[in-house]
């Protein structure tokens, strides 16, 4: 909005606070137009019917986002094709699994402005506008952060696997990507205690297991704030990294 507004006000010359005003409602008016075009493609070539207009207004607006390069939109749309074809293959409900796919990333339209994972704000969103159950868990299972409830769940987490995992989807080289699992790591293996530590669903997690003769449960709450705090200190990376703290004992006796 902001760059349409001042690329307007330069051309026409008069730069004052009522033309400022005036540009940018202007402005508003033409990304709005956007993004409910492009939520209405979008919904159209990914074959998905009967959705609230304010939710393609919401679904638009990914035309605006990108992650790693790739804009989630186009990256949906392409997540729903597959999953729908997989469906039909898999003998599961292919309007299901396309809606769940299309809409898999639609927190990301709001993350700046609501806190939450992608996927907490995405199961608020639909609950808002009563999307189907069979679409929610359909959505909900991408990252793992929900069981597999239904064979549309694996199917949607495949799908998305493929779109951002495929050649040139995104703009991240294996050596880039590489480097930032192991500093990510290489961050939660610096900390007292720390038996081993694994960085896991693209980077977007760190799972940490920790010696149970050394830390304490009470330790460990501390322990993954710690490894937060560093991580948000050291290391430049796109929406959240969940920090799973694991402290586990077993105890094993032999019967002869």
């Amino acid at each position: 909005i902001a760059r349409i507004a001042l690329e307007n006000l330069i051309l026409d010359g008069r730069i004052q606070p009522a033309k400022i005003e005036e540009a940018v409602l202007k402005a508003e008016t033409e990304i709005n137009t956007i993004v409910k075009k492009k939520g209405t493609e979008a919904t159209y070539e990914a074959r998905v019917q009967n959705v609230d207009p304010k939710l393609l207004m919401i679904l638009g607006r990914l035309f605006f986002r990108t992650s790693y390069g790739q804009n989630v939109l186009d990256h949906s749309v392409e997540v729903a094709h597959l999953a729908g074809m997989l469906a039909e293959e898999l003998g599961a409900d292919p309007a299901v699994a396309r809606a769940g796919a299309l809409f898999h990333d639609i927190g990301k339209a709001v993350d700046h402005e609501v806190p939450g994972t992608n996927v907490e704000i995405g199961r608020r969103i639909f609950q808002k506008f009563n999307v189907d159950e069979q679409v929610i868990k359909a959505m909900q299972a991408h990252h793992e952060e929900y069981p597999y409830e239904t064979p549309e769940s694996m199917i949607v987490q495949v799908a998305d696997a493929i779109s951002g995992g495929r050649p040139g989807a995104r703009r991240d080289s294996i050596e880039h990507y590489i480097k930032r699992l192991e500093e990510l790591e290489a961050i939660a293996n610096r900390e007292p205690g720390v038996e081993k530590s694994y960085a896991i669903a693209a980077g977007r997690e760190v799972r940490v297991i920790v010696k149970p003769e050394e830390i304490s449960d009470m330790e460990a709450h501390k322990l993954a704030r710690n490894i937060a705090d560093k991580v948000e200190k050291e290391l430049q990376y796109p929406g959240e990294i969940k920090v799973s703290v694991i402290r586990e004992t077993r105890v094993i006796e032999y019967a002869r």
